[in-house]
């Protein structure tokens, strides 16, 4: 079946968003998935060249014509999912969500305030993991699946028959996996200091309530420089400083990157091989895309790939790998599908 899974190779923030973005409109997708919660966001510019960053729509949902998706495996904050589909103004039919998806509350966003956590592993206190404790414990009268909230009511479906449907009309689902595998709950090298949840291909294909055997393309993305969020989130092998990054790719000195829900510096370092290889083993990507490679190659925001970019590629990637980056990130909206036969973005 036609079900395109994007998943995150370090640790979050690898510009998923525009992959799938890019997939979705070159497949001619009929719907679009977002797993996961509203602790970190994609950002995707659209066919006007504006910028959006989304925290719970998926950002693939800016492809003309596709309908978007939280399907059970979605974590629900009311107030940023309305706020979303109202700035990008979505009918209901564009928007479909599972009942069975679990509701994020203000008490969550509460709790993990005063349980220290953001200051502890560098959480960015969305509420996301504390709503997911609330559904684990099961207990009775608790407002825990996004049915208890009645503003959701216009956009309930039941989003597994909605896209077994398209999947036998043979339309193209994708689905957009939230954060980087090196952050998975269960496979991150550095427990505790990880995300909530899973955060591989697998668990987002059962997330979204899809079977593997529908899966005909994983796609995982990584970037030249890894990120983590700020404080203190984690090991990031071979740190160094956003003023290293933008001497570099030519950008002001002053150039940072801020984390989507927090608004925050990110940290940034090296690439660094070794959780991109566990990343590979895990997930088994039939399509591997390396994005801000303008960072290694300031030319290459402008359309020309030169060899800077492809000696980073071939020399830093590929060769310690043993793999085979498919398509080239050149800038905050175009992706190189053709980079070995092509100097310009597709």
């Amino acid at each position: 079946m036609p079900v395109s899974v994007v998943v995150g190779g370090q640790f979050g923030s690898e510009g998923k968003g525009k992959v799938a973005h890019a997939i979705a409109c070159r497949e001619d997708a009929a719907a679009v998935v977002r797993v996961g919660g509203t602790n970190s966001g994609h950002t995707v510019v659209d066919a006007r060249g504006d910028t959006w960053a989304l925290r719970q729509l998926p950002a693939s949902v800016l492809a003309e014509g596709v309908v978007a998706v939280l399907p059970p495996g979605a974590i629900i904050d009311p107030e940023i999912f309305l706020a979303e589909v109202a700035k990008l103004r979505l009918d209901p039919s564009r928007v479909r969500v599972s009942p069975l998806a679990t509701l994020i509350t203000d008490g969550d966003r509460e709790a993990e305030r005063l349980s220290g956590i953001v200051d502890r592993i560098g959480s960015t206190g969305s509420g996301t993991g504390q709503a997911l404790s609330r559904r684990m414990a099961r207990r009775d009268g608790e407002a825990v699946l996004a049915r208890s909230d009645e503003r959701l009511e216009p956009y309930f479906d039941d989003t597994t028959s909605l896209m077994r449907g398209l999947l036998r009309q043979g339309r193209r689902v994708v689905i957009e996996g939230s954060q980087g595998f090196g952050l998975s709950l269960l496979h991150g090298p550095e427990y505790p200091k990880a995300t909530s949840r899973d955060a591989t291909a697998a668990t987002f294909v059962g997330e979204a309530g899809l079977s593997p055997l529908d899966v005909d393309d994983v796609t995982l993305v990584i970037r030249t420089y890894p990120i983590r969020v700020a404080g203190k989130s984690g090991d990031l092998p071979n740190e160094v400083t956003w003023a290293d990054v933008a001497e570099r790719a030519r950008l002001p000195r002053d150039y940072v990157e801020l984390t989507t829900s927090t608004q925050k510096v990110r940290r940034v370092g090296l690439f660094d091989p070794g959780i991109v290889r566990r990343a590979v083993e895990v997930n088994a990507p039939t399509r591997i895309v390396l994005n801000h490679v303008d960072y290694v190659d300031p030319d290459a925001r402008t359309g020309r790939l030169g060899a800077l970019a492809r000696d980073f590629v071939e020399r830093e990637v590929e060769a310690p790998l043993g793999i085979r980056i498919d398509w080239l990130g050149t800038s905050p909206a175009d992706v190189l599908t053709d980079w070995r036969g092509s100097n310009g973005p597709k």
